[in-house]
């Protein structure tokens, strides 16, 4: 990467592997070719993203900083999930970024000091020109806003919902990320894992990078065997 992206005090920073050659878009192409395209002069200003856990929302977060760093713009990831129990402080002068990456937005919804504060820096940032990216598990009209000016901001702008994987992708989306690692996962050894593992995305590329580092350090390849007997299955 050319620079990190800017990054909070507080210490919050970026997973390595979260970017969108990382991620399957499956039916969420349209959604990520906006997010890849944001910071071009006629990109969208302003994305809204929402979906269940586990279908991938901060992963494709985290890949749009990922992404404006390798542009050389600055960005900005907040996932208020981590930092929602702190004074919005963080959202002063924002508009001096290229881009800002709010998470997890249901977590601060109902609070009026979060719910000001929101609001006036998405008008800082769409004075500026600045780009905006929020993400939550429910769609602008369903969240509780109780600020009638934030709840109508939330609205402009495009919305996606966040499309989960079926099975084959999910497949596909374990093995693509066994190739990014440079790891020789056998199809029948991936369709174990799948079998086996955690639902979530998450948890099962977590698991996937637990037997990469099992592997290496045993200096074995993968099999099932091996796999039971790294992860205690």
């Amino acid at each position: 990467m050319s620079r990190a992206p800017a990054q909070l005090p507080l210490g919050v920073g970026l997973r390595d592997d979260a970017t969108f050659a990382n991620f399957l878009s499956g039916a969420n192409a349209s959604l990520v070719d906006h997010l890849v395209h944001q910071l071009d002069n006629d990109g969208e200003p302003f994305l809204y993203l929402w979906g269940k856990p586990g279908v991938g929302r901060s992963h494709l977060l985290q890949a749009a900083c990922h992404a404006a760093s390798d542009r050389d713009r600055r960005a900005l990831y907040l996932p208020l999930e981590e930092l929602g129990h702190f004074p919005p402080l963080m959202l002063e002068e924002v508009e001096r970024l290229d881009l800002v990456v709010i998470d997890d937005l249901e977590r601060v919804i109902g609070r009026k000091r979060w719910e000001e504060a929101l609001f006036h820096a998405f008008n800082r940032l769409r004075d500026a020109g600045k780009r905006l990216v929020i993400a939550a598990e429910a769609a602008p009209r369903q969240l509780p806003v109780r600020l009638p000016d934030l709840a109508s901001r939330l609205t402009w702008g495009m919305t996606f919902q966040v499309q989960g994987l079926d099975d084959a992708q999910r497949l596909a989306a374990l093995t693509l990320r066994a190739r990014v690692r440079g790891m020789q996962l056998p199809d029948e050894v991936a369709r174990y894992i799948l079998h086996r593992g955690p639902r979530r995305l998450g948890e099962l590329f977590a698991a996937l990078e637990a037997l990469d580092q099992a592997s290496l350090s045993a200096q074995r390849k993968l099999t099932i065997p091996f796999v039971k007997q790294a992860l205690g299955w």
